[in-house]
């Protein structure tokens, strides 16, 4: 599978399509469960040692799996026992066809199926599933995860919304969790991402000309998604080559905010990075920053008629206040590529088309889900509200977190998922809103920039490791570039 359909991710209408597209290419679905069920078992039996298994089917396609898994351990020597809701003889299609090659007994769907401690295979519901457990299988479900009990789940734990990633109610909360073809959105985006535990992928026989007419937009976010467009110092190159940076910063008391952006552009690899700040409170950036250049903000506006000055940062720490609104605006209409993050988002609160109608191809926003919350009113999971984000106001949008979706206007859109929670300190946000600037500066797309940014920034925290701060992330990057470009 080629860097960039593994990183591609299916909704459950694409699954269900690329499924049927398999049939019309004359795949028989019988041969799809099995290689499905063969994969749950294989994955079974690369982790644990011979035990009792109790495999939990639903009375679906979900549940046939199940039936296959069971058998095929049972064959191999383990002790299996199969607990099916509903009857055997209620079952159609397929998963009827696979049921009629159990030889065991079936069992009532129960929890005494949890006894003796069983690694448990979740087969009821798969990524499909739009309503919240009930009855025995939410019972089951609480049980094993209070149990702690080893789970393997069948395409996504059930309960867990395959879009969404959304827990409906009560869910299974997997070690493992075996899904086919591509992983599906709701496998990285919280809190499903932390229920599903490691996810295998199975190749199942899905021709790769099925997934590719499906011209799929969403992705997990990855180096293969960006790497080809990061920049690089080439020996032609000079400091001015590698763009010029601007950072507008607040006064003497909230200048860490724009310091640390400024030094994150910097690392990243911007030729030149300039803070623009209130004349009084120069000295306090002058006093902690050296390679970073220092001007007033009263000399702003012949900084960006300087076509050199390619582009900005305005929000951390400048405050909210019709200043910080003009600056934003004055340098979207200088036609420069701009990161607005923290007060010039929140600046707009009161009039976001002001500010969607200067934005331009080269600007990212980087809101969290309180600054998303003034500017938009989109409902519905994080995908779906940075997509129409994305869409509405015309520029990348980041909506930040754990799981940060990176979406740009015309549908594209990547999960975040290397995102540590050594992230949530002060500062960090700021140093990632500098990380994409610098990758701005140099020439890099806005929605790849923003793509790598977002990945390197969960990258640095996750080397730096335990006792993180947000000085930390500029200075372990190195590394990781140095990596990249290996």
């Amino acid at each position: 599978m080629s860097g960039a359909r593994a990183l591609a991710l299916f909704s459950v209408a694409e699954m269900y399509a690329a499924d049927a597209a398999a049939a019309k290419a004359g795949i028989p679905g019988l041969t799809l469960m099995e290689n499905a069920g063969r994969a749950v078992a294989d994955a079974v039996v690369r982790r644990w040692g011979a035990r009792p298994v109790s495999v939990l089917c639903g009375p679906g396609n979900n549940g046939g799996d199940g039936f296959v898994a069971a058998r095929l351990l049972a064959d191999a020597g383990w002790p299996v026992r199969l607990g099916l809701m509903g009857s055997r003889e209620r079952l159609k299609g397929d998963a009827a066809a696979v049921a009629a090659q159990w030889p065991h007994p079936v069992e009532p769907l129960d929890l005494a199926l949890l006894d003796g401690e069983p690694l448990v295979v979740d087969a009821l519901f798969g990524a499909g599933l739009a309503r919240p457990l009930e009855g025995v299988a939410l019972a089951l479900a609480g049980s094993s995860a209070g149990r702690r009990l080893p789970c393997v789940a069948v395409d996504i734990p059930s309960g867990i919304h395959g879009d969404t990633g959304a827990a409906l109610g009560g869910s299974f909360r997997a070690a493992v969790t075996v899904t086919f073809g591509l992983r599906k959105y709701g496998h990285l985006l919280l809190p499903g991402r932390e229920h599903a535990g490691d996810v295998v992928v199975a190749d199942i026989g899905i021709p790769a000309s099925a997934i590719d007419a499906l011209q799929l937009r969403v992705c997990e976010n990855a180096p293969a998604l960006w790497q080809p467009l990061l920049p690089g110092p080439s020996a032609a190159d000079h400091k001015y080559s590698r763009g010029h940076a601007l950072v507008v910063g607040g006064d003497g008391a909230r200048s860490g905010a724009a310091r640390l952006a400024a030094r994150a552009a910097l690392r990243v690899g911007a030729g030149l990075v300039t803070v623009h700040a209130p004349e009084d409170a120069i000295p306090v950036y002058a006093a902690q920053l050296t390679a970073v250049m220092v001007a007033s903000t009263a000399d702003l506006g012949t900084a960006l008629a300087d076509t050199r000055r390619n582009a900005v940062l305005i929000g951390p720490g400048c405050g909210v206040s019709p200043t910080t609104r003009a600056q934003a605006l004055r340098a979207l209409r200088a036609g420069k590529r701009c990161v607005l993050d923290a007060d010039a988002l929140t600046a707009f609160r009161d009039e976001p088309a002001a500010l969607f109608a200067a934005l331009t191809s080269g600007s990212v926003l980087t809101p969290h889900e309180g600054e998303y919350r003034r500017l938009f009113a989109h409902e519905g999971d994080k995908l779906a509200r940075a997509r129409a984000a994305a869409a509405e106001s015309g520029g990348v949008v980041v909506l930040k977190g754990a799981d940060s979706v990176i979406a740009a206007p015309d549908g594209r859109a990547a999960i975040n998922a290397n995102a540590p929670p050594t992230l949530a300190t002060a500062g960090s946000g700021d140093v990632l809103a500098g990380f994409i600037l610098g990758l701005l500066a140099q020439g890099m797309p806005a929605y790849e920039a923003a793509a790598a940014g977002v990945w390197l920034h969960g990258a640095a925290a996750t080397a730096f490791g335990p006792g993180l701060i947000a000085e930390d992330l500029a200075e372990t990057l190195p590394s990781l570039l140095r990596t990249l470009a290996g």
